[in-house]
């Protein structure tokens, strides 16, 4: 394998194109007034540090520079991990902690989540995405939403609160309004106000920024009695290898295991989905090691995990990226910020950043998708709901485990009570067909056709015998099975099925298969199920079976 494939950079380098550096430029620019203020807001998200999130930002943009290898992807802090990391580090430094220690914590669970990313990578396992199906994903992050809204609310209107939980949060929310700051809650909700109004209804403003530049002067302007970011610490943080205790390890090292899965699943698909513009096809192991350089890098260099972000993307998309030449040009920006004039942002509001976060947990939000759920199917509504209730009631992080049992068992469920049909011969249509849909199908007397659509394993292979059983009355001479949705007969299915072949042979009946795919019929003769089940009825097609049965029986 050649290394530009594992380190897309050169490529970038040696074929980038000069008439791509104006949009490039441009692009960079633009996403800079994003990547500023969404990067503080997502680190306090994080229960971080502000600076944090600059540090991330730069060193995530520059890794993935070399590693990555979509053109246009833009990674950095994000709002769909931030409570998953703040659910980790906030109750290991305690309330009011020491900062030190939970930047210290986030970067080892920087460096956790890019070591699995690696590793994952190199193994070839980006079908772990999968473990998230649609409706799971869509519950989660409609959980997250209401979790980061109930949770910002507080700092939108001036005070604190301490909970666990989302229960603890309305609850101390509603319990501290008497608490509210008036010049707090003017900037919060204003801010919140311009950045939903521009974004709605002219996007290509720059609502974020708009909205920050506006607070700052306000604050400024009048003198306001609001809590401030305050001066930014000078320069860059040097080359730093986190230190946590083996206890605190082992707690990481099972978060970061959820972040990667959220962090993979993310990215594939917000992947695809540009790819899908450019005309590039989604690479999604090498994504994985992207991303994995991205996060060790920022833990290196006290920063926390980080995964594809849709909205910069999009900005970025929009303003003409070309290359991660525009996420050079971003890092670049905020580096020359922090070295030469780092005091910018020291009159940002506190409730500004929660407004930018309030943002974007409504972007996170997908209500339609629920809605349309439930017009469409009831049970991938229910388990969207379920994964709601997860992340909302018991936690972010628990969530996670909650909509991967639910995508697993989702899956089982359907292996396990597939779909069974009887099959009969419509009038005036070819083949033959579900009688549920064509109840005036013709049978012939003596002969049952079934159709099992699912593999034949130790979990359903009762169901089917079950099924088998029902359909063997008084007058079948042969049961049928269409078998070429079976696509997998394991050794309890087989030692199922001669059983049944003997106790279907007591009462004069004989099970026979039709279009059993090859594969299958090979692991058929392996297990020596042709010294119960006659070899001879195993037919091509349902046509030879039917018409050997006429031959037969009349």
């Amino acid at each position: 394998m050649r290394v530009s494939e594992w380190v897309p950079g050169i490529q970038v380098v040696t074929t980038y194109e000069k008439k791509w550096l104006p949009r490039d430029l441009i692009a960079g620019i633009v996403l800079t007034t994003l990547l500023v203020p969404q990067g503080m807001a997502y680190a306090e998200l994080a229960g971080l540090p502000p600076i944090t999130g600059l540090y991330t930002s730069i060193l995530c943009l520059l890794a993935y520079f070399v590693f990555g290898p979509s053109k246009v992807l833009v990674l950095g802090p994000d709002s769909s991990l931030g409570p998953m990391i703040a659910a980790v580090v906030v109750p290991m430094v305690m309330a009011g902690g020491d900062q030190e220690k939970a930047v210290a914590l986030a970067s080892v669970l920087a460096l956790l989540v890019g070591i699995f990313m690696t590793v994952a990578a190199v193994a070839k396992l980006g079908f772990v995405a999968d473990l998230l199906s649609h409706p799971t994903q869509l519950g989660y992050v409609n959980g997250l939403a209401v979790t980061i809204l109930i949770g910002q609310l507080p700092k939108l209107f001036g005070f604190s609160t301490e909970g666990d939980g989302l229960f603890d949060d309305v609850k101390g929310f509603v319990t501290g309004l008497g608490d509210t700051v008036p010049a707090a809650l003017a900037i919060g909700a204003g801010g919140l106000a311009v950045i939903l109004v521009l974004q709605k209804f002219l996007p290509k403003v720059p609502a974020i920024l708009v909205a920050v530049v506006g607070a700052i002067a306000a604050v400024t302007i009048w003198d306001l009695d609001v809590a401030v970011v305050g001066p930014l610490p000078q320069g860059f943080p040097p080359l730093t290898i986190p230190l946590v205790s083996l206890d605190e390890f082992g707690i990481l090292a099972a978060a970061a295991v959820g972040i990667t899965l959220v962090s993979v699943t993310d990215t594939i698909s917000t992947a695809s989905t540009f790819a899908e513009r450019n005309g590039q096809e989604v690479r999604g192991n090498q994504e994985m090691a992207g991303i994995g350089a991205a996060n060790l890098a920022a833990g290196l260099f006290q920063g926390f995990p980080v995964s594809t972000s849709g909205s910069r993307t999009a900005v970025a998309f929009a303003a003409g990226a070309k290359t991660q030449v525009t996420g050079l040009v971003g890092a670049a920006a905020i580096t020359l910020m922090l070295l030469f004039v780092p005091g910018l942002l020291k009159d940002m509001p506190q409730p500004m950043l929660a407004a930018v976060v309030i943002a974007a947990s409504f972007g996170l939000a997908d209500i339609k998708g629920m809605v349309r759920l439930w017009r469409q199917r009831r049970m991938e509504f229910m388990l969207a709901l379920a994964a709601f209730v997860g992340v909302a009631v018991v936690g972010v992080l628990p969530g996670i485990a909650v909509a991967v049992a639910l995508s697993v068992l989702n899956v089982f469920r359907r292996v396990w009570w597939p779909y069974r049909a009887v099959l009969g011969k419509p009038a005036g249509v070819d083949g033959y067909h579900d009688l549920q849909q064509y109840p005036d199908g013709a049978q012939l007397p003596g002969l049952v056709m079934f159709r099992f659509d699912a593999p034949l394993i130790f979990a359903n292979a009762r169901t089917f015998r079950e099924e088998i059983r029902h359909l063997a009355q008084d007058g079948t001479r042969w049961i049928l099975v269409a078998a070429e949705p079976i696509t997998d007969v394991d050794t309890t299915a087989a030692d199922m099925l001669e059983e049944l072949d003997e106790e279907l042979n007591a009462k004069g009946i004989s099970l026979v298969f039709a279009e059993m795919k090859n594969p299958v019929k090979q692991k058929i003769d392996r297990y020596g199920l042709t010294r119960t089940i006659d070899p001879a009825h195993f037919y091509p097609t349902l046509d030879d079976a039917v018409a050997a049965y006429e031959r037969s029986h009349g």
